[in-house]
């Protein structure tokens, strides 16, 4: 079990909460667990999951780019709970594990990633690593690919996930499914995702 009690599932069918959940079922990101865990607080749990959803979900930054920094910066982050979901609409467009794997290493020589998506990356990379790289220069040349309602899109998704995947690996939670979707207790998870 993660580090807080979780609220159980079931108990949440009346809840409001129950229609976010279904919400995001098809989509995975997040899975059920992220409403039993912060389902102690259901009015913050709405507005967190909002956040949330309309940063990955919503805006003109393409959601395969967004999907790959948000792994990349969970692996960053330490957290096995966000780095090992992942978005079906961007699998669906044509995300591949490939490609996640390139975006999450060495990208900046990767032909497959232009070099708007290279900077974005950088960006996302940059802004917890070596936060002195991230100056008027950087911004300067992020204005070259992207509108400053894109830099400001990109940078609110960068800091609102990884402080979030943070706060996940701090209370050691892990999907409540495999790779390809099967249900598992938490245990279960613990020691699938563990030994990856």
């Amino acid at each position: 079990m993660p580090m807080v009690d979780t609220v159980p599932l079931e108990t949440l069918a009346q809840s409001p909460l129950r229609s976010l959940i279904d919400k995001v079922r098809d989509q995975k990101i997040p899975d059920p667990l992220f409403f039993q865990i912060f389902a102690h607080v259901p009015g913050y749990t709405e507005a967190l999951f909002d956040a949330l959803h309309r940063s990955h979900m919503e805006g003109n930054v393409d959601h395969k780019l967004k999907e790959i920094i948000r792994i990349r910066l969970a692996r960053l982050a330490g957290d096995q709970y966000f780095s090992n979901l992942r978005s079906e609409v961007a699998i669906d467009a044509g995300l591949t594990e490939e490609i996640i794997e390139a975006g999450c290493g060495d990208f900046e020589g990767d032909k497959r990633f232009n070099e708007a998506e290279k900077w974005a990356l950088s960006y996302a990379k940059l802004m917890y690593t070596e936060p002195k790289k991230v100056n008027k220069r950087f911004y300067q040349k992020g204005k070259t690919y992207y509108s400053e309602a894109e830099i400001m899109e990109l940078g609110a998704f960068i800091a609102f996930h990884y402080g979030l995947q943070v706060f996940m690996r701090t209370i050691k939670a892990f999907p409540l499914h495999d790779k390809d979707g099967n249900l598992m207790t938490h245990a279960e998870s613990r020691k699938y995702y563990s030994s990856k």
